[in-house]
This record gives structure tokens, C-alpha cells and sequence, in this order.
């Protein structure tokens, strides 16, 4: 099983036993062992998860105000957590391939493995959703069709993607490519560089 085949099927069991409930507010019951990567893709989408159906509901253009900047501040959290653990990810790869003999002629990619499994496990989102509407009963079967062609494509983009990753994989583990670890550095988040939250200290 590849990598990516392994993370796929993760993805879609954090999926389904989220919607279970269907609640953004049923805590995460991990089956994977700690600190294992298994364990850190499940709660990657787990979050991604949670976090598109928050995205939903801050929508709704009737949403009370104090909700909506709970939500907010929910989104905001859940967009470090996401960055976080996308980091840790990225430390599990440094890590596997430490020891690896980098060739003179190794070339960097434009993004590290972890944010490109990030796209996956967002994919993976779109994917059910889409399919959702793909087989919607009380639609029209214009919107079905539109969904139906937007899901093949979506399809489509997870296979390539999926290849892409585990090609990046075989080349960092030959020493073709070599990875570097850059931590994101947001700003807004730290009371010591955003100048609205450090202006009140």
C-alpha cells in the first residue's frame, strides 16, 4: 500500500465517523496509537472536517452576531491547530528520511509533502460533499448533472494528486529531492506581532 493509499482511507474513516453525529461538537475519538502518523492524519481531517461544516454555518446570513464571532474565534483556532499539526506532519518526514544521501543534483520541491497532504485531505472533503450533491433526491437534475461532471473532476484530481505525493516520497527517499521544513509564522495570531492585540497589553 502506498502512502497516499494508506492516508486516503484514513481521510474517509475521519469523514464518516464525523458524520455520524454530523455535529461540530462531538470530540474526536482518535483509533489510531499516539504520535503515530496514522493518529496525525486522522485528526488532520478530523479537523478539516469540523472546520468545513464551521464554514457552513458561519454563512448563514441570519446567523446571531455573538454566534457568528464565537464561530469566529472557533475557525481562527482551528486554522492554528490545522498549521500546527501540518507542521508535525512535515516533522514525521524529515524525520523518515533523515538519514537518506542527498544527491548533488537534488532539486527542492515548491511545497513539503505535508502541505501537499493537506490538499488531499481537503480534497477528500470536497469529494463527499460533492458527492452529497451528486446524488441529491430534491434537486434538479441540471444541478445533479453540474455536480456529477464537478465530482469526476474532483476524481480525477485526487488521483493525480495522490500520484504526485508518493512520487515526491520515492524521489526524497532516493535523495532526488530534499525537504525543508518552514514553520508558517503567522502574525495575527501572536499577541507580540499583531499590532491590535499588542497595542492593548
Amino acid at each position: 500500500m502506498t502512502f497516499t493509499e494508506k492516508a486516503n482511507a484514513i481521510f474517509q474513516r475521519a469523514i464518516d465517523d464525523y458524520h455520524v453525529t454530523d455535529n461540530i461538537n462531538t470530540p474526536i475519538n482518535n483509533p489510531y496509537a499516539d504520535s503515530s502518523i496514522d493518529a496525525m492524519l486522522y485528526k488532520k481531517c478530523w479537523i478539516d472536517t469540523v472546520q468545513w461544516h464551521f464554514e457552513d454555518i458561519i454563512r448563514d446570513p441570519n446567523i446571531d452576531p455573538k454566534e457568528g464571532m464565537t464561530l469566529k474565534h472557533r475557525i481562527d483556532k482551528s486554522n492554528q491547530d490545522r498549521t500546527d499539526l501540518v507542521e508535525e506532519i512535515d516533522s514525521y518526514f524529515r524525520n523518515t528520511y533523515k538519514d537518506v544521501t542527498v544527491r548533488p543534483d537534488a532539486t527542492i520541491n515548491t511545497e513539503s509533502p505535508a502541505w501537499a497532504v493537506d490538499r488531499l485531505s481537503i480534497l477528500a472533503l470536497k469529494i463527499y460533499h460533492m458527492r452529497e450533491q451528486a446524488e441529491r433526491k430534491d434537486a434538479s437534475a441540471d444541478h445533479v448533472a453540474k455536480c456529477r461532471g464537478k465530482l469526476d473532476i474532483l476524481l480525477q484530481q485526487q488521483k493525480d494528486l495522490s500520484t504526485a505525493i508518493d512520487q515526491l516520497l520515492a524521489d526524497i527517499a532516493a535523495g532526488r529531492k530534499y525537504m525543508k521544513v518552514y514553520r508558517q509564522m503567522k502574525m495575527y495570531n501572536d499577541a507580540d506581532t499583531n499590532p491590535v492585540l499588542y497595542g492593548k497589553k
